[in-house]
């Protein structure tokens, strides 16, 4: 796993037909109600995190969709049935139990670019410093992006400490390290993470090998 930089992609060989674009079509199946309430109703635990994507212009993309994985607060894989109901009326999604705690979430961005959900804090794995997973899907994109989303007080951008805990942190340069660090909000227990796909401030995408 690596760093993955959009301005350096290389063109295929042999003169390949490309992917299709992955969005904007998913906004008509794949959103569900309830998808970015991760944490069971009422958990005095649960945190909010939210955000806004960019394109790379600055514009905000109003049809993106973001899906989130991470582990349970003890640093476990979460290895629980869905949380999914479904009418039995309609045949479509009734939304989530509200108890079961998966560790997945799928939000759509609206008109405005702007995403939230509300899970529970993430616990440590060895070797790593807390973090959420997330996978973007947007318009213009051939592929999906993968990134990190960790929490300021688990691995602070200048801390030498979280950075030597996670291979990932130790990798990049301080600015490049800032892009994927969420940002306390006023209130506390809430979090921003905005995403930029592209420009001088691209968020750091992950290529899996």
């Amino acid at each position: 796993m690596s760093a993955y930089d959009s301005a350096h992609g290389t063109g295929l060989a042999g003169g390949a037909t490309p992917s299709h674009t992955v969005g904007p079509f998913y906004g008509y199946a794949l959103p569900f109600p309830g998808g970015g309430d991760m944490a069971p109703v009422g958990h005095p635990d649960a945190i909010s995190v939210h955000g806004r994507v960019y394109d790379g212009a600055g514009a905000p993309v109003p049809d993106a969709l973001l899906e989130l994985w991470q582990p349970d607060p003890a640093g476990e894989p979460v290895r629980l049935p869905g949380s999914m109901r479904r009418d039995q009326v309609t045949g479509g999604h009734a939304g989530r139990d509200g108890v079961t705690f998966t560790g997945w979430g799928r939000v759509a961005t609206d008109a405005d670019g702007w995403w939230a959900a509300r899970t529970l804090r993430p616990g440590a794995r060895p070797g790593h410093a807390p973090y959420l997973s997330v996978c973007v899907f947007a318009r213009g994109l051939t592929r999906h992006l993968y990134t990190r989303l960790y929490l300021p007080q688990d691995a602070e951008a200048g801390s030498a400490g979280a950075r030597s805990a996670d291979p990932l942190l130790a990798s990049l340069d301080a600015d490049r390290r800032g892009t994927l660090m969420a940002k306390a909000g006023p209130t506390p227990g809430t979090y921003r993470f905005d995403i930029r796909l592209q420009g001088d401030e691209e968020t750091v995408f992950l290529d899996f090998r």
